[in-house]
Parts: C-alpha cells; sequence; structure tokens
C-alpha cells in the first residue's frame, strides 16, 4: 500500500479546493442546467467498455453508418440517475449523436437532442430526465447517427446481444459508458483481456467474473475494460493499444473510480511474439501501478491463470508465468492480490485448469471458472 495514502489525500485536498472554486464562481450553478442536482451527487461508471479502432473485416465499423441506428442492451451494476458518455478513440472525422433515447427517454447534451463526438474526444450527456435505473438492471439506449459517420470506434464483441438498424450484434459503436449516482459500495474498473471480457461465457448470461464480481458486491461500480488479445506490453493492429497505453483514456477517465484490477498478461506470452523476460512485464505492471496512485487509486493484480492446455503453451512460457506470478504474490508489484492463478489451478497438474473450470480450450474460464476468480477477488481490498 506504499504510497497510496499521500496521493489519495493529495487527490482529495485538491478536489474540494476545486469544488469551492467552483461553488464560489458566479454563474456556477446556471451552468449545470437541468443537471443541477446533479452537482452534488456522485457520477460513477456503472457500466463500460474499451474501444479499439476497426479492421477490414469489420465491415459495419469499418464502413460507417449513414441514417442508421445502433441500440445497446447494457446490464449496469449500480443503479441511480444516468447519463450516457461516447467516445471516438481512433476516430479522423467528428460524428454527429442523436437523437438518442435511454430506457426510453430523450438524452440531451446541454439541453440539446444532438451533439457532435470529435474525433478523438468523449462526449457526455446530460442526466436523463425522469430515469432512475435499478441496480443490476438492463438499460436499453438507442442512438441515431445520420452520418455519414465514416469508420466508427467500437468495442468487437460484449458478449451480449446489440443490434443495427435491426440486425443483431455483440459489437458495441460509440458507447463507451453508462454513469450513474446510485453506487454505495466498491467503484472498480478491471483493466482487462478476453476472459475479462467474457470468452468462455455463453452471449447475453452476464457470467463474465467483473458481473459476478458486482453481484456479490451490492450497490458496487464495476467497470469492465476487458478487450480480447490485449497485453500488458504491445499494441495489436487487431487488438488494440496495450494495457500501458490505453490506461489513461479507458481507466483515469471514469468518473468516482476506486480501484483498478489488472488482468493482464498471458497474451504477452501466448500470444506471438511472446515475451520471454518476465522483468519486463513485471516493469509494465509497475507503470501502471505507479500512474494509479498518482491519481489516488488502489490498485489490485492478478496473478496470471493457468493455459496449459492451450495450443501455444510451451514449457518455456509456462516458467515465465510461474516467474510473473511468484514476483506478484510478493506484494511489492501490487498494493493487493486476487490469485487468479490458485483459484482456477488443477491441483495435480499446476500448469493446467482444474477441469470444471475449463471453458474447453485450456484457456478462458467457464462460467464455474469465472465465478471462481470473482470468488478471489478479497472484498476487503475493495473498500
Amino acid at each position: 500500500m506504499s504510497g497510496r495514502g499521500p496521493a489519495r489525500r493529495g487527490v482529495l485536498t485538491a478536489a474540494a479546493g476545486l469544488a469551492a472554486a467552483v461553488a464560489a464562481a458566479p454563474g456556477a450553478q446556471a451552468a449545470e442546467g437541468p443537471g443541477a442536482g446533479a452537482r452534488r451527487s456522485r457520477w460513477t461508471t456503472s457500466w463500460a467498455t474499451a474501444q479499439t479502432a476497426p479492421t477490414p473485416t469489420d465491415t459495419v465499423a469499418s464502413a460507417g453508418l449513414t441514417q442508421g441506428t445502433f441500440t445497446a442492451h447494457v446490464r449496469l451494476s449500480a443503479g441511480g440517475q444516468v447519463r450516457l458518455r461516447y467516445g471516438h478513440a481512433f476516430g479522423t472525422a467528428p460524428v454527429l449523436i442523436g437523437p438518442v433515447t435511454a430506457g426510453g427517454r430523450p438524452v440531451t447534451f446541454g439541453g440539446q437532442r444532438q451533439a457532435w463526438l470529435a474525433a478523438g474526444a468523449s462526449l457526455t450527456s446530460d442526466a436523463v430526465a425522469g430515469l432512475r435505473a435499478a441496480e443490476a438492471s438492463l438499460l436499453t439506449i438507442r442512438t441515431e447517427l445520420p452520418g455519414p459517420t465514416g469508420p466508427l470506434s467500437f468495442h468487437r464483441n460484449t458478449h451480449a446481444s446489440h443490434d443495427v438498424d435491426g440486425v443483431r450484434t455483440t459489437s458495441v459503436f460509440l458507447l463507451t459508458g453508462v454513469e450513474v449516482t446510485g453506487a454505495h459500495g466498491p467503484v472498480i474498473a478491471v483493466l482487462g483481456d478476453s476472459i475479462a471480457e467474457g470468452v468462455g461465457t455463453p452471449d447475453d448470461s452476464d457470467l463474465r467474473w467483473p458481473d459476478q464480481l458486482a453481484r456479490r458486491l451490492p450497490g458496487a461500480a464495476v467497470a469492465d475494460l476487458g478487450i480480447s488479445g490485449n497485453r500488458v506490453l504491445l499494441d495489436d493492429a487487431r487488438f488494440g493499444p496495450g494495457g500501458q497505453a490505453r490506461f489513461d483514456r479507458d481507466v483515469l477517465s471514469l468518473p468516482g473510480l476506486r480501484t483498478v484490477l489488472v488482468h493482464l498478461g498471458v497474451n504477452d506470452l501466448q500470444q506471438p511474439p511472446s515475451q520471454m523476460d518476465p522483468a519486463l512485464v513485471l516493469a509494465g505492471y509497475r507503470q501502471l501501478v505507479l500512474r494509479a496512485r498518482d491519481a489516488g487509486l488502489r490498485v489490485i493484480g492478478a496473478t496470471i491463470a493457468p493455459f496449459g492446455g492451450w495450443t501455444r503453451w510451451t514449457p518455456e512460457l509456462e516458467t515465465v508465468r510461474q516467474r510473473i506470478n511468484t514476483a506478484v504474490r510478493t506484494g511489492r508489484v501490487f498494493d493487493a492480490v486476487a490469485d487468479f492463478d490458485a483459484a482456477l489451478r488443477h491441483p495435480d497438474h499446476p500448469e493446467r485448469l482444474l477441469p470444471a473450470y475449463d471453458s474447453g480450450d485450456g484457456l478462458h474460464p467457464s462460467p464455474s471458472g469465472h465465478a471462481a476468480l470473482a470468488a478471489a477477488v478479497d472484498r476487503r481490498h475493495l473498500l
């Protein structure tokens, strides 16, 4: 926990000073407009996803939309008043957003039904008038895109059903977050890979381990920022920027965040080019920890789970995995540890997943494996 306390106190002191300055500024309350009541509320991200750039095989995202409608169905963690966040991290031109509805109610941006989302930027709505979402509820968000939009920043596979002009998709376009005011438990971001994203669980089951963690923690807000193929160190043309490259945008931009759980590393090992030097992965972890602590956040690190049944596993990679996990368990890297390796490994073959926890490919856990991961996160480390 070294270094966290002073950073946290510094952030709180600065925030208090800023709040006082805003309150004293002429017209500060009027600037809030219809959402003035939310000024005293604490917004947190109840649902989130992380973006990548489309490739030519991502036909809808790469072509964009003209007079199109994207409808997302998202499972919230915490509830309360609602506002939306859009992003176009990989855009090269602005996109006109709207009209938008959430839960059937109109969404406004500065009081207007439409707003421009700048390339590379984010766009946050007003609080949605008359909408208070329940904890763990399913929220439907309908976004009209007059277009032509050009290529769209998106998340390729959320393992949940949405639609574009009535055609089912598991992708989410431009929408990056649903923020609420009702969180009364831990506020957590999961910086993860395909396991956090939900590979190994059925679509629309909400059995990803971050979902199951949220259900274990009533009132918690959990942002699942898992991207399949994501690494600590390297970027990838298909799987997007690595954890270090996307950390500021995907994690530090989230409102109300208290804790970040880093669940990356297996792709640094198994995905070509394989990283054979554990010191480099550990150095990448330490950089994430440093940046998180500077923002006043607690950082939990997950050990790398077994993948002995996966096609690219080798004894050499197993040695690297064990050396990284040993260093993480010592407590000299993160503020706390979620031992995903211990939660999933076969007692007689520690390089492999326990059969009941294996989705069938040797790498990605089954739904019961995801439950074991959620149970491996100690609530005491989140408060």
